[in-house]
């Protein structure tokens, strides 16, 4: 998620019943966030949202990729996969089909840093919800016959969405070559070697250490009072002891001291082309500046990269830019183009450069500066017409370290954002000895290659 995906929030102490409160207060936006921690370590977000008889219901478990170990890589991803899978409770299937019946729509999903379930429904089936989520997070199954047919569905997904999928095959392997040491280099879901070698006790390991009340945070946005919510919460969850997760991956990516780049040759319709240089993370004070650097050079037709590539040069026939700082730990700044028919991919990554290298030498305009910042604003209030989206926030800050509270004061935080501070973090971060480069190269069509092959003889 990037800096524009934030919501304004606001936060009201309170102490209902045996819960202890956080005691914190943040005085932007028009959301009351009220934050409690149960006796077990489990983090609680409820926030109040009557404008429809609708609950968002979602947990967030702080253990992502990044937990995981060389050898395993996909450990976050299949056991995503397994808690869908049944306990002595609710047999397989069975949690999906309840929540279906009852209205509902349920799902998961996994990233670097965390994972996350939810189910969105109606607001008075809030205690169904919270029963089968406290289920599975006690008495999961991990059935052996289960973990090996779901394995061969995780393979499958692979195929699907990495192998046969040029640009995220580019994507993956630029990944692992940006960061060499660090649990950034593998891919969420997996490499084939490690899920081939992962074992139902690997999973069960994984699960019994991760999967505790103290290492999660349940978010609940939508119609629903705490003085109501709390007691269910507190009946369903506060049982469930807490455990001794381990402490979070201290790895350090090393500097890196030059560009790195690779070839990607695949089937492939058009030439791609995508980059990223080392950027920090929410930890630094120029975050800000580098959401609004990427607002001006990628959001919207008359940013500067379409404008440029797109329109007045024709190279490209897609072209933007991606910050996410909203991670555990600093990732990349990436660029990515599609390269126009019987266009060089390296005129593309030219011109690309060319409007990174106008921003360092130069700050950007008064309008474009103002215009990112009302963008960036625009975002905030249509984020706030979604429960699901205002939970997805406030659990992707809380779980990643940022702490919720991060987003209370950023639009403040971004109106502070001068012209010379975009300028400044552009030539700071934005350096060749920084940047990893993945390029596409398109194989010849079967029927070309055939076509050579005859002409050869």
């Amino acid at each position: 998620m990037t800096a524009i995906q934030r919501i304004l929030c606001r936060v009201s102490v309170a102490s209902l019943l045996t819960l202890i409160p956080a005691g914190q207060q943040a005085m932007a936006g028009r959301l009351t966030v009220h934050e409690f921690t149960l006796t077990n370590g489990l983090k609680v977000l409820l926030v109040e949202e009557p404008k429809a008889p609708v609950v968002t219901v979602q947990i967030w478990y702080k253990v992502g990729s990044r937990n995981e170990v060389m050898g395993r890589a996909g450990l976050s991803h299949m056991l995503e996969h397994m808690m869908f899978k049944g306990t002595p409770k609710y047999g397989k299937g069975v949690f999906s089909k309840i929540i279906e019946k009852n209205g509902g729509n349920d799902n998961a999903f996994t990233s670097q840093d965390y994972t996350a379930y939810f189910e969105n429904l109606a607001a008075d089936k809030l205690e169904l919800a919270l029963e089968l989520e406290a289920d599975r997070m006690k008495g999961l199954l991990l059935d052996e016959k289960e973990f090996q047919l779901e394995r061969e569905v995780v393979k499958e997904e692979r195929r699907l969405r990495v192998e046969d999928v040029p640009m995220a095959y580019l994507v993956e392997q630029m990944n692992a070559q940006a960061f060499m040491v660090h649990p950034y280099h593998w891919p969420i879901i997996g490499w084939f070697s490690d899920l081939d070698a992962m074992t139902r006790e690997d999973l069960k390991v994984y699960y019994e250490t991760h999967y505790v009340p103290n290492n999660a945070t349940l978010v609940i946005v939508g119609d629903v009072k705490p003085e109501t919510a709390l007691p269910l919460i507190k009946t369903y969850f506060e049982g469930i002891p807490q455990g001794s997760p381990p402490p979070p991956p201290s790895i350090v990516e090393p500097e890196q001291k030059g560009e790195r780049r690779i070839v990607v040759k695949r089937d492939a319709q058009l030439p791609f082309l995508y980059f990223g240089y080392k950027v920090p993370n929410f930890k630094s004070s120029d975050v800000h500046a580098l959401a609004v650097l990427e607002n001006i050079l990628s959001t919207g037709k008359s940013a500067r990269l379409y404008d440029a590539l797109v329109y007045r040069k024709k190279l490209a026939l897609q072209v933007g830019a991606g910050y996410n700082e909203l991670a555990a730990d600093p990732e990349l700044f990436t660029f990515y183009a599609t390269v126009k028919p019987a266009v060089r991919i390296a005129a593309v990554e030219r011109a690309v450069l060319a409007e990174i290298d106008r921003l360092k030498k130069e700050p950007p305009t008064d309008h474009e500066l103002q215009k990112a910042k009302n963008q960036v604003e625009a975002r905030y209030l249509f984020e706030q017409d979604s429960v699901f989206r205002q939970a997805m926030l406030l659990g992707t800050a809380e779980t990643v370290g940022a702490g919720w509270q991060y987003v209370a004061d950023y639009v403040d935080k971004l109106r502070g954002i001068t012209k010379e501070d975009v300028h400044r973090v552009a030539k700071k971060y934005l350096n060749e000895d920084t940047r990893t480069v993945g390029i596409l190269i398109p194989l010849p069509s079967r029927s070309d290659r055939a076509e050579a092959m005859g002409g050869a003889r």
